[in-house]
């Protein structure tokens, strides 16, 4: 069982018609423009939930996929290589007083779903506006790879391989976000920003993806039952140290990390704590198959120890916690028992244990944006 978080998708958006802004000089442009608003437009009303489409005419209109989140990922791809395209052209004239106006005048403006200042009132979620047309990019990345975690989470119970990659491909999207696209947003840019407009986080959601993508793995060789204990209280650390990476991600940002939400930073810490556990409990059976006794109960007392100090305390993370420590706890009971009675090993120190040792074993899916050749032209 894994913890999950599946918020990160919540996002929503103001309403764009980029036809009605920019004039365009010729007809070929002012499709493109139409284009896009139509594409983006579908987009505004599934995030937003205000699409009267029935879930039999998504289904026919996504040539027949029933996944949501494959019709979403359906509509993103249609609509991001018109973005690029739209972008590179208008990255030409950008410092011409037109552009920045009519930049400015398009109002791009996004909530956030793991920002800690995004909270909902009685108005809704609030909106944080960059007049930037690099911020539309961001954010539609954003929720492109959130939607590829979210199909990712979808496979687990039917296809952990398939379910691997996808995590995988998402991490690719987020990587791309952190090193490529935030970097390029111009200064300056508003402090107050969604904290998904910021390369601490984008860079951190690709180590958590990874670590996804990997715990993913990790279970898959347990179902499988042929891997030694020692190699899986490895791969369960690797997953502990991409996590970790994934929080050193998110302190290295200025300032960044007071701006995300404590039930996501809660959410990393409780999955590195979750981790750990299970890491522990494979290195003290592997420790009690190579006949070191004590120091195998003397492991799994110390992760039952740490592991309470770091139960969470959403509900769902919490049952998950709890089926996990019943686990080790059931194995500890077990090991003191022979330990006591035929064995008869002394207990070492904590000082005196021995530390897990991890292996990362995924790497992202390299994201390569599409873009669409059109050439467009604007009435400056």
């Amino acid at each position: 069982m894994m913890l999950q978080y599946r918020d990160l998708a919540k996002l929503q958006t103001k309403k764009i018609v980029f036809q009605d802004v920019i004039a365009a000089r010729d007809s070929a442009t002012l499709e493109h423009l139409k284009e896009l608003s139509s594409k983006r437009r579908v987009i505004e009303e599934s995030i937003n939930h205000t699409s009267y489409i029935t879930e039999a005419i998504a289904r026919e209109i996504s040539g027949g996929l029933t996944s949501r989140c494959e019709q979403e990922r359906l509509r993103l791809e249609q609509y991001m290589p018109l973005l690029e395209n739209f972008i590179f052209h208008a990255d030409l004239v950008s410092s011409h007083n037109r552009m920045v106006q009519w930049t400015s005048q398009l109002k791009i403006r996004w909530s956030s779903a793991t920002s800690s200042s995004s909270f909902f009132d009685l108005r809704g979620p609030k909106f944080f506006q960059i007049n930037n047309l690099r911020f539309e990019l961001v954010m539609i990345h954003f929720h492109y790879g959130a939607t590829l975690r979210e199909r990712a989470l979808e496979f687990l119970s039917t296809d952990l391989k398939q379910s691997a990659f996808i995590f995988r491909e998402a991490a690719g999207v987020f990587h791309y976000l952190a090193h490529e696209v935030i970097p390029s947003l111009q200064s300056p840019i508003p402090a107050e920003r969604p904290s998904e407009a910021s390369s601490a986080l984008c860079a951190a959601m690709s180590f958590i993806c990874l670590a996804d993508a990997q715990a993913v793995y990790t279970r898959r060789a347990e179902e499988k039952g042929n891997t030694g204990f020692s190699v899986l209280a490895k791969l369960h650390y690797g997953v502990v140290e991409l996590l970790s990476d994934a929080t050193s991600a998110i302190q290295s940002g200025t300032g960044e990390g007071k701006t995300i939400s404590s039930r996501f930073l809660e959410f990393i810490s409780s999955c590195k704590a979750l981790h750990e556990l299970r890491s522990k409990k494979h290195l003290a059976e592997g420790l009690r198959d190579d006949g070191q006794m004590g120091v195998s109960v003397g492991v799994l007392c110390d992760a039952l120890i740490s592991s309470k100090k770091k139960t969470p305390g959403e509900e769902s993370w919490k049952a998950c916690f709890k089926n996990e420590t019943e686990i080790a706890a059931n194995t500890l009971r077990k090991f003191e028992h022979e330990n006591e009675f035929v064995w008869q090993e002394k207990i070492p120190s904590v000082d005196e244990l021995p530390s897990p040792q991890g292996i990362k074993i995924v790497e992202i899916v390299p994201y390569k944006p599409k873009k669409w050749e059109r050439e467009l032209a604007f009435k400056l």
